[in-house]
C-alpha cells in the first residue's frame, strides 16, 4: 500500500465582517520560524479524528484568539455512525488541494463570523488586521508577494466567484 509521508488536512477560515467601509475580511501576517512572514488566512491542521468544524474553532481560537460564531455558507452537516466507525460530512465553501509546492495538503475553507478583539499575537500569527474587501482585490492584483502562496490562491478563487460581490 502507498503511503503519503508529511501529507496534511487543514481547516481555514475566512473570517468575516460588516466594517465601516463594507465588507471585510481578516488577516494575520504568518510569524513561523524559517517562514516568510507573509499574509495569510488563519487556519491549520486537523488532529487525529478531529472533525472539520471542531479543527476551524480551534485554529481560529488558537491564531487570532476570535470564537467562531457562524458559518456564512450552509455546511449542511450531517453525521452517520455504524459499526465501522463514526462519519461527518459537510459543505464547505471551498476545498484546495496543493499539486506542487512546499507542503503537501488538502483544505476546507469556510466563510464564518467571529466574536471577540483579534490577538496582537496568536500561534504563529501576529498583527491581525480587518481589510475591506475591495481593497483587498487590489492588493492581490498590485502586491501578490504580501501574501503566502495558499492565501493568495484562495483569494484568487473567491474573487473569480459571486463572493466577490455579495
Amino acid at each position: 500500500m502507498f503511503r503519503r509521508k508529511d501529507f496534511y488536512v487543514n481547516a481555514r477560515a475566512v473570517i468575516e465582517r460588516e466594517g465601516e467601509h463594507g465588507r471585510e475580511v481578516l488577516l494575520q501576517v504568518r510569524a513561523k520560524p524559517g517562514q516568510p512572514r507573509t499574509l495569510e488566512l488563519p487556519g491549520g491542521q486537523l488532529d487525529p479524528f478531529e472533525s472539520i468544524p471542531a479543527a476551524l474553532r480551534r485554529e481560529v481560537m488558537e491564531e487570532t484568539g476570535l470564537t467562531v460564531t457562524a458559518f456564512l455558507d450552509d455546511p449542511r452537516a450531517t453525521t452517520s455512525s455504524a459499526p465501522g466507525g463514526n462519519v461527518e460530512c459537510l459543505t464547505p465553501a471551498f476545498v484546495y488541494q496543493t499539486t506542487r509546492g512546499p507542503v503537501d495538503s488538502v483544505g476546507f475553507f469556510f466563510r464564518v463570523q467571529a466574536s471577540g478583539e483579534p490577538l496582537t499575537r496568536g500561534d504563529h500569527a501576529e498583527a491581525p488586521r480587518w481589510v475591506p474587501v475591495r481593497d483587498l482585490r487590489t492588493q492581490v492584483q498590485t502586491r501578490p508577494d504580501d501574501f503566502n502562496w495558499l492565501t493568495l490562491a484562495a483569494l484568487r478563487h473567491l474573487y473569480a466567484h459571486p463572493w466577490a460581490d455579495a
